[in-house]
């Protein structure tokens, strides 16, 4: 057995049995949604880059990513855009190899084009000012590229995931994607895509609180506003009843709403984004790499997006241990949390610690197939980077 892997039965509260619960998700058009998902996708494409033109993936991270909020004033029937939205580009990445110029700002700037056009309705991507401040790395994290034999793991750091999702924590997921699906959309087309759940469980009571941003050229008046929204609360009330494990679901939506107050008494948006109008992103202050904010679990404070998908343990061990949790907890129905410890410059398939924390008892025989599967997975840690290419995992 790997001294360095720990299988280990806690006698911690299990998830739903904990009287109080809390779960989030930012949702697709929220400001820290869409710098996490611009981050990946420059580093996705970067690294395409990189392969297609020098058969390897080159040094970078281009985590440390802004959405600068803007300026603009909503009305009924559609307002305007005072002051665009900024996305300031920084972190690292190797800009010259072999004697070649890498278009680094080129691919930063049509990545988030990119992905603003294929996912955000009505902000337009030639609208957004682009702030490129991205450097060259260091010489030193860059060589762990080129070190002969195995790749050594770039920063000291750990990873975590766990295995499976709550009730509260499946709910939050789903109502989520469910409000920014296609045909949801299609129904309300004036839901904008920035939208954020809160859960709080408590004992078998589920509270959601939901903000979603209304986009303002389909709405003629306060009556209208609170008319379609009324029929959003519906909609959801009426898809999410219950829970899978039967709790009732009480939804509220844009809790600060006042007909009172007119116009400002409605969350409108001109583009269906609170970024439009001073409200910032940052790389990491969103999502976890499983999708979700759950203080309740084990968490790690890493930002995963945006980080080089070959050897910056950061990433790769968060995904590694969702993946791990995932495997586990299918193959042998042991609810388990993973924690993955990297030390710089160790190769990546030998963690520092690799801990299995689980209130399931197991016997001996589980104990040992379970570590047979770990090691199994250890050894196609390198698998992970050619999923994050083929868009197989999320980070947000």
């Amino acid at each position: 057995m790997n001294k360095n892997i720990t299988i280990y039965r806690s006698h911690t509260t299990p998830i739903e049995k904990q009287k109080v619960e809390i779960v989030e998700r930012k949702g697709l058009g929220h400001p820290d949604f869409m710098a996490d998902s611009i981050s990946e996708t420059f580093s996705r494409n970067l690294s395409r880059y990189y392969l297609s033109n020098f058969n390897r993936i080159l040094h970078h991270n281009v985590d440390k990513l802004e959405v600068i909020g803007g300026e603009t004033s909503p009305k009924f029937g559609g307002g305007k855009v005072i002051k665009p939205i900024s996305i300031l580009f920084s972190g690292r990445a190797t800009s010259a190899f072999e004697g070649k110029t890498i278009p680094v700002e080129d691919i930063a700037i049509d990545s988030s084009k990119m992905w603003l056009k294929d996912n955000m309705r009505f902000l337009d991507p030639e609208g957004v000012r682009y702030i490129f401040e991205t450097k060259s790395g260091s010489a030193n994290l860059s060589s762990a590229f080129d070190r002969k034999g195995k790749i050594g793991s770039n920063d000291t750091s750990f990873g975590v995931g766990y295995a499976p999702l709550s009730d509260a924590e499946k709910t939050v997921l789903e109502i989520e994607k469910f409000t920014n699906s296609k045909s949801f959309k299609d129904k309300f087309p004036f839901s904008g895509e920035d939208v954020k759940v809160m859960c709080v469980r408590r004992g078998n009571k589920i509270e959601i609180t939901m903000a979603m941003a209304f986009v303002d050229r389909y709405i003629n008046s306060v009556s209208d506003y609170f008319d379609k929204k009324s029929a959003v609360l519906v909609e959801l009330n009426k898809k999410f009843e219950f829970t899978e494990l039967n709790r009732k679901i009480k939804i509220s939506l844009n809790g600060m709403d006042s007909k009172k107050l007119g116009l400002s008494g409605c969350y409108l948006t001109v583009t269906g984004s609170s970024a439009e109008h001073g409200d910032d992103g940052a790389v990491g202050r969103g999502n976890r790499a499983n999708g979700l904010i759950t203080p309740n679990r084990p968490m790690s404070l890493e930002a995963t997006a945006g980080k080089n998908p070959v050897n910056h343990i950061g990433k790769i061990y968060n995904l590694f241990s969702i993946e791990l949790s995932k495997r586990l907890y299918e193959l042998y129905n042991v609810a388990v949390n993973v924690r993955t410890v990297g030390r710089i410059g160790r190769p990546l398939e030998e963690p520092l610690v690799l801990s299995i924390e689980t209130t399931n008892k197991i016997d001996y025989d589980i104990k040992k197939r379970m570590l047979s599967t770990i090691g199994e997975e250890l050894s196609n840690i390198k698998d992970i980077t050619d999923k994050l290419l083929n868009n197989k995992l999320s980070v947000c």
